[in-house]
Protein backbone atom coordinates (compact mmCIF):
# COMPACT_ATOMS: atom_id res chain seq x y z
CA UNK A 1 0.00 0.00 0.00
CA UNK A 2 1.32 3.26 -1.09
CA UNK A 3 0.23 6.85 0.75
CA UNK A 4 0.86 10.56 -0.71
CA UNK A 5 -0.57 13.72 0.46
CA UNK A 6 -1.89 16.79 -1.66
CA UNK A 7 -2.10 19.86 -0.81
CA UNK A 8 -5.12 22.41 -1.55
CA UNK A 9 -3.35 25.64 -0.55
CA UNK A 10 -3.88 27.15 -3.97
CA UNK A 11 -7.77 26.77 -3.87
CA UNK A 12 -10.79 26.72 -1.14
CA UNK A 13 -11.54 24.01 0.82
CA UNK A 14 -14.78 24.50 1.17
CA UNK A 15 -15.55 24.70 -2.17
CA UNK A 16 -13.39 21.44 -3.11
CA UNK A 17 -14.90 19.72 -0.85
CA UNK A 18 -18.28 20.85 -0.87
CA UNK A 19 -20.98 21.51 1.74
CA UNK A 20 -21.26 18.68 3.87
CA UNK A 21 -18.44 16.80 1.54
CA UNK A 22 -20.52 16.49 -0.86
CA UNK A 23 -17.97 16.82 -3.97
CA UNK A 24 -15.36 14.74 -1.43
CA UNK A 25 -18.46 11.79 -1.58
CA UNK A 26 -17.95 12.18 -5.48
CA UNK A 27 -14.64 11.76 -5.53
CA UNK A 28 -14.56 8.32 -2.71
CA UNK A 29 -17.41 6.63 -5.18
CA UNK A 30 -15.14 7.66 -8.25
CA UNK A 31 -12.01 5.60 -6.31
CA UNK A 32 -13.69 3.06 -4.14
CA UNK A 33 -10.38 1.35 -4.01
CA UNK A 34 -8.56 4.35 -2.25
CA UNK A 35 -8.87 5.07 1.44
CA UNK A 36 -9.04 9.25 1.24
CA UNK A 37 -8.88 11.54 4.37
CA UNK A 38 -9.55 15.45 4.27
CA UNK A 39 -7.82 17.41 7.21
CA UNK A 40 -7.62 21.47 6.44
CA UNK A 41 -6.10 22.37 3.04
CA UNK A 42 -4.56 18.10 2.98
CA UNK A 43 -5.58 15.34 1.33
CA UNK A 44 -4.01 12.36 2.61
CA UNK A 45 -4.62 8.78 -0.55
CA UNK A 46 -3.55 5.31 0.35
CA UNK A 47 -3.92 2.50 -1.63
CA UNK A 48 -2.33 0.81 -5.07
CA UNK A 49 0.11 2.90 -6.88
CA UNK A 50 -2.10 3.11 -10.00
CA UNK A 51 -5.20 4.17 -7.91
CA UNK A 52 -3.45 6.99 -6.68
CA UNK A 53 -1.81 8.08 -9.89
CA UNK A 54 -5.27 8.23 -11.33
CA UNK A 55 -6.84 10.28 -8.75
CA UNK A 56 -4.28 12.65 -8.84
CA UNK A 57 -4.63 13.10 -12.08
CA UNK A 58 -8.39 14.13 -11.73
CA UNK A 59 -7.65 16.01 -8.61
CA UNK A 60 -4.99 18.22 -10.53
CA UNK A 61 -7.35 19.14 -12.77
CA UNK A 62 -10.28 19.32 -10.18
CA UNK A 63 -7.90 22.13 -8.81
CA UNK A 64 -6.73 23.92 -11.87
CA UNK A 65 -10.18 24.19 -12.66
CA UNK A 66 -10.98 25.89 -9.10
CA UNK A 67 -8.13 28.16 -9.99
CA UNK A 68 -8.88 29.90 -12.76
CA UNK A 69 -13.01 29.97 -12.05
CA UNK A 70 -13.07 30.11 -8.33
CA UNK A 71 -16.48 27.77 -8.51
CA UNK A 72 -16.77 24.08 -9.36
CA UNK A 73 -20.57 22.90 -9.33
CA UNK A 74 -20.97 19.31 -8.85
CA UNK A 75 -21.76 19.22 -12.28
CA UNK A 76 -18.67 19.88 -13.36
CA UNK A 77 -16.87 18.17 -10.58
CA UNK A 78 -18.53 15.01 -11.93
CA UNK A 79 -17.78 15.56 -15.90
CA UNK A 80 -13.92 16.18 -14.99
CA UNK A 81 -14.17 13.16 -12.65
CA UNK A 82 -15.46 11.23 -15.10
CA UNK A 83 -14.02 12.07 -18.48
CA UNK A 84 -11.06 9.01 -18.77
CA UNK A 85 -9.01 10.54 -21.35
CA UNK A 86 -5.80 13.57 -20.73
CA UNK A 87 -7.67 16.35 -22.35
CA UNK A 88 -6.49 19.63 -21.00
CA UNK A 89 -8.51 21.42 -18.36
CA UNK A 90 -8.71 24.20 -21.07
CA UNK A 91 -11.69 21.81 -22.16
CA UNK A 92 -13.94 22.19 -18.96
CA UNK A 93 -13.15 26.30 -18.37
CA UNK A 94 -11.67 29.08 -20.65
CA UNK A 95 -8.92 31.23 -19.20
CA UNK A 96 -9.87 34.46 -18.19
CA UNK A 97 -8.96 37.48 -16.34
CA UNK A 98 -11.51 37.26 -13.58
CA UNK A 99 -9.36 34.24 -12.18
CA UNK A 100 -8.87 33.88 -8.30
CA UNK A 101 -5.48 35.25 -7.65
CA UNK A 102 -5.54 33.67 -3.90
CA UNK A 103 -7.85 32.39 -1.29
CA UNK A 104 -8.06 33.90 2.12
CA UNK A 105 -8.40 32.37 5.36
CA UNK A 106 -12.34 32.07 5.34
CA UNK A 107 -12.52 30.99 1.97
CA UNK A 108 -12.66 34.49 0.67
CA UNK A 109 -11.50 35.25 -3.22
CA UNK A 110 -9.06 37.79 -3.80
CA UNK A 111 -9.18 38.11 -7.53
CA UNK A 112 -8.68 41.46 -9.92
CA UNK A 113 -11.93 43.31 -9.84
CA UNK A 114 -11.65 46.18 -12.24
CA UNK A 115 -9.62 46.78 -15.27
CA UNK A 116 -6.94 48.22 -14.65
CA UNK A 117 -5.92 45.71 -12.01
CA UNK A 118 -6.76 42.88 -14.60
CA UNK A 119 -4.24 44.60 -16.44
CA UNK A 120 -1.98 44.87 -13.65
CA UNK A 121 -2.30 41.04 -13.70
CA UNK A 122 -1.37 40.31 -17.16
CA UNK A 123 1.52 42.49 -16.87
CA UNK A 124 2.82 40.91 -14.08
CA UNK A 125 2.60 37.96 -15.72
CA UNK A 126 4.87 39.50 -18.37
CA UNK A 127 7.42 41.49 -17.04
CA UNK A 128 9.64 41.14 -13.96
CA UNK A 129 9.42 44.75 -13.13
CA UNK A 130 5.90 46.53 -13.05
CA UNK A 131 5.28 50.05 -11.91
CA UNK A 132 1.44 50.50 -11.01
CA UNK A 133 0.69 54.46 -10.38
CA UNK A 134 -3.02 55.49 -9.34
CA UNK A 135 -4.14 57.38 -6.14
CA UNK A 136 -5.90 55.88 -3.40
CA UNK A 137 -7.68 53.18 -3.01
CA UNK A 138 -7.43 51.57 -6.41
CA UNK A 139 -6.29 48.15 -4.85
CA UNK A 140 -2.32 49.05 -6.01
CA UNK A 141 -1.51 47.72 -3.11
CA UNK A 142 -3.96 44.80 -2.34
CA UNK A 143 -3.26 43.70 -5.58
CA UNK A 144 -0.28 43.75 -6.06
CA UNK A 145 -0.11 41.52 -2.34
CA UNK A 146 -2.20 38.98 -3.65
CA UNK A 147 0.29 39.00 -6.96
CA UNK A 148 2.92 38.00 -4.73
CA UNK A 149 1.09 35.09 -1.88
CA UNK A 150 0.12 33.46 -5.87
CA UNK A 151 3.42 33.34 -6.20
CA UNK A 152 4.84 32.13 -3.07
CA UNK A 153 2.01 29.41 -3.10
CA UNK A 154 2.55 28.08 -6.50
CA UNK A 155 6.09 27.58 -5.71
CA UNK A 156 7.31 29.89 -8.27
CA UNK A 157 9.37 32.03 -5.39
CA UNK A 158 10.81 31.01 -2.52
CA UNK A 159 9.78 34.06 -0.47
CA UNK A 160 8.15 37.76 -0.27
CA UNK A 161 9.69 40.52 0.42
CA UNK A 162 7.69 44.33 1.14
CA UNK A 163 8.80 47.32 2.00
CA UNK A 164 8.27 51.06 1.70
CA UNK A 165 9.96 54.45 2.88
CA UNK A 166 9.61 55.65 6.32
CA UNK A 167 8.43 58.81 5.43
CA UNK A 168 5.91 60.37 7.53
CA UNK A 169 2.60 61.56 6.73
CA UNK A 170 2.29 64.83 8.14
CA UNK A 171 3.00 63.37 11.66
CA UNK A 172 5.29 62.30 13.59
CA UNK A 173 5.81 58.84 15.05
CA UNK A 174 9.36 59.87 16.86
CA UNK A 175 7.71 60.41 20.41
CA UNK A 176 6.22 56.93 20.42
CA UNK A 177 6.82 54.26 22.80
CA UNK A 178 8.84 51.14 22.04
CA UNK A 179 11.68 49.67 20.28
CA UNK A 180 12.57 50.83 16.27
CA UNK A 181 10.88 47.84 15.37
CA UNK A 182 7.14 49.04 17.37
CA UNK A 183 8.25 52.82 15.81
CA UNK A 184 8.24 51.42 12.29
CA UNK A 185 5.36 49.16 12.45
CA UNK A 186 3.03 51.57 11.74
CA UNK A 187 4.27 53.19 8.48
CA UNK A 188 3.91 48.60 7.53
CA UNK A 189 0.73 48.20 8.90
CA UNK A 190 -1.11 48.27 5.57
CA UNK A 191 0.64 45.48 3.88
CA UNK A 192 0.30 43.61 7.10
CA UNK A 193 -3.36 44.25 6.58
CA UNK A 194 -3.07 42.82 2.97
CA UNK A 195 -1.60 39.75 4.44
CA UNK A 196 -3.79 38.83 7.32
CA UNK A 197 -6.82 39.05 4.40
CA UNK A 198 -4.62 36.46 2.41
CA UNK A 199 -3.18 34.04 4.55
CA UNK A 200 -4.41 32.31 8.00
CA UNK A 201 -2.64 33.59 11.12
CA UNK A 202 -0.73 30.71 12.18
CA UNK A 203 0.78 30.45 8.83
CA UNK A 204 1.43 34.14 8.19
CA UNK A 205 3.38 34.28 11.76
CA UNK A 206 5.51 31.08 10.72
CA UNK A 207 6.28 32.65 7.32
CA UNK A 208 7.07 35.62 8.89
CA UNK A 209 9.35 33.76 12.10
CA UNK A 210 11.45 31.91 9.24
CA UNK A 211 11.78 34.99 6.61
CA UNK A 212 10.02 33.60 4.06
CA UNK A 213 8.07 36.77 4.08
CA UNK A 214 9.95 39.91 4.97
CA UNK A 215 8.21 43.13 5.67
CA UNK A 216 11.15 45.70 6.39
CA UNK A 217 11.72 49.35 5.72
CA UNK A 218 13.37 50.47 2.32
CA UNK A 219 16.29 51.54 3.71
CA UNK A 220 17.08 47.64 5.45
CA UNK A 221 17.29 46.65 1.60
CA UNK A 222 20.82 48.45 1.25
CA UNK A 223 23.69 45.68 0.15
CA UNK A 224 21.23 42.76 -0.18
CA UNK A 225 20.36 40.46 -3.79
CA UNK A 226 17.36 39.09 -3.36
CA UNK A 227 17.03 36.09 -6.00
CA UNK A 228 13.98 33.98 -5.92
CA UNK A 229 11.74 36.78 -4.54
CA UNK A 230 8.75 38.81 -5.26
CA UNK A 231 9.31 42.25 -4.25
CA UNK A 232 7.01 44.88 -3.28
CA UNK A 233 7.74 48.61 -3.01
CA UNK A 234 4.77 50.50 -1.81
CA UNK A 235 4.30 53.79 -1.50
CA UNK A 236 7.30 54.69 -3.83
CA UNK A 237 6.54 58.47 -4.38
CA UNK A 238 8.22 58.82 -0.95
CA UNK A 239 11.45 57.59 -2.27
CA UNK A 240 14.06 59.54 -3.61
CA UNK A 241 16.27 59.23 -6.66
CA UNK A 242 18.94 57.35 -5.28
CA UNK A 243 16.32 54.83 -3.19
CA UNK A 244 14.73 53.46 -6.85
CA UNK A 245 17.83 53.19 -7.47
CA UNK A 246 18.71 51.39 -4.97
CA UNK A 247 15.80 49.17 -4.92
CA UNK A 248 15.62 48.62 -8.51
CA UNK A 249 19.33 47.14 -8.37
CA UNK A 250 18.51 44.64 -5.43
CA UNK A 251 16.78 42.67 -8.17
CA UNK A 252 18.16 39.06 -8.64
CA UNK A 253 17.87 35.85 -10.33
CA UNK A 254 14.13 35.02 -10.63
CA UNK A 255 13.18 37.48 -9.10
CA UNK A 256 9.77 39.61 -9.67
CA UNK A 257 9.00 43.11 -8.29
CA UNK A 258 6.27 45.75 -8.42
CA UNK A 259 6.78 49.44 -7.54
CA UNK A 260 3.33 51.27 -6.45
CA UNK A 261 2.78 54.79 -5.90
CA UNK A 262 0.41 57.87 -5.80
CA UNK A 263 2.41 60.52 -7.52
CA UNK A 264 -0.52 63.36 -6.20
CA UNK A 265 0.66 61.86 -2.40
CA UNK A 266 4.73 62.97 -2.16
CA UNK A 267 5.08 63.56 1.98
CA UNK A 268 9.05 63.89 1.38
CA UNK A 269 10.12 67.40 2.63
CA UNK A 270 10.25 69.87 0.23
CA UNK A 271 13.91 70.34 -0.44
CA UNK A 272 13.78 66.91 -1.29
CA UNK A 273 12.27 65.32 -4.78
CA UNK A 274 10.57 61.86 -5.59
CA UNK A 275 12.06 59.53 -7.52
CA UNK A 276 9.24 57.68 -8.81
CA UNK A 277 8.47 59.99 -11.71
CA UNK A 278 12.25 59.71 -13.27
CA UNK A 279 12.13 55.93 -12.91
CA UNK A 280 9.09 55.45 -14.98
CA UNK A 281 10.25 58.27 -17.49
CA UNK A 282 13.95 56.36 -18.12
CA UNK A 283 13.30 52.84 -17.89
CA UNK A 284 9.89 52.77 -19.77
CA UNK A 285 11.73 51.48 -23.50
CA UNK A 286 13.37 48.54 -21.10
CA UNK A 287 11.99 45.35 -22.31
CA UNK A 288 11.23 43.59 -18.82
CA UNK A 289 9.47 46.61 -17.45
CA UNK A 290 6.33 47.91 -17.80
CA UNK A 291 4.11 50.95 -16.21
CA UNK A 292 0.44 50.30 -15.65
CA UNK A 293 -1.72 53.51 -14.49
CA UNK A 294 -5.03 53.44 -11.90
CA UNK A 295 -7.44 55.23 -11.70
CA UNK A 296 -10.95 56.78 -9.83
CA UNK A 297 -12.75 53.78 -11.69
CA UNK A 298 -10.51 51.46 -10.21
CA UNK A 299 -11.31 52.97 -6.88
CA UNK A 300 -12.99 49.74 -4.86
CA UNK A 301 -13.16 51.44 -1.24
CA UNK A 302 -16.32 53.26 0.34
CA UNK A 303 -18.43 55.16 -2.38
CA UNK A 304 -17.37 58.40 -0.97
CA UNK A 305 -13.46 58.03 -1.95
CA UNK A 306 -13.89 58.14 -5.68
CA UNK A 307 -16.24 61.61 -4.90
CA UNK A 308 -13.11 62.50 -2.71
CA UNK A 309 -10.50 61.94 -5.65
CA UNK A 310 -12.78 64.19 -8.33
CA UNK A 311 -12.76 66.44 -5.50
CA UNK A 312 -8.95 67.12 -4.97
CA UNK A 313 -8.38 66.24 -8.99
CA UNK A 314 -10.51 69.74 -9.44
CA UNK A 315 -9.15 71.75 -6.73
CA UNK A 316 -5.62 70.81 -8.05
CA UNK A 317 -6.15 71.81 -11.50
CA UNK A 318 -7.75 74.88 -10.55
CA UNK A 319 -4.89 76.15 -8.51
CA UNK A 320 -2.87 75.42 -11.42
CA UNK A 321 -4.76 77.24 -13.92
CA UNK A 322 -5.03 80.47 -11.04
CA UNK A 323 -0.71 79.91 -11.21
CA UNK A 324 -1.12 80.05 -14.96
CA UNK A 325 -2.96 83.57 -15.15
CA UNK A 326 -0.49 84.76 -12.52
Amino acid sequence: MTETIINLETVNPIEFFGVNNGKLDLLKKKFPLLKILSRGTQMKLSGAPEQIEMAKEKIELLIQYLERNGHVSEHYFEQILGGDDTESIDNFVERNPNEVLVFGPNGKSVRARTANQKRMVTAVDKNDIVFAIGPAGTGKTYTAVALAVRALKNKSVKKIILTRPAVEAGESLGFLPGDLKEKIDPYLRPLYDALDDMIPADKLGYYMSTRVIEIAPLAYMRGRTLDNAFIILDEAQNATDLQIKMFLTRIGANAKAIITGDLTQVDLPKHQKSGLEKAIRILHNIDGITHIELDEDDVVRHRLVKAIIRAYEKDFEKGQESGLKR
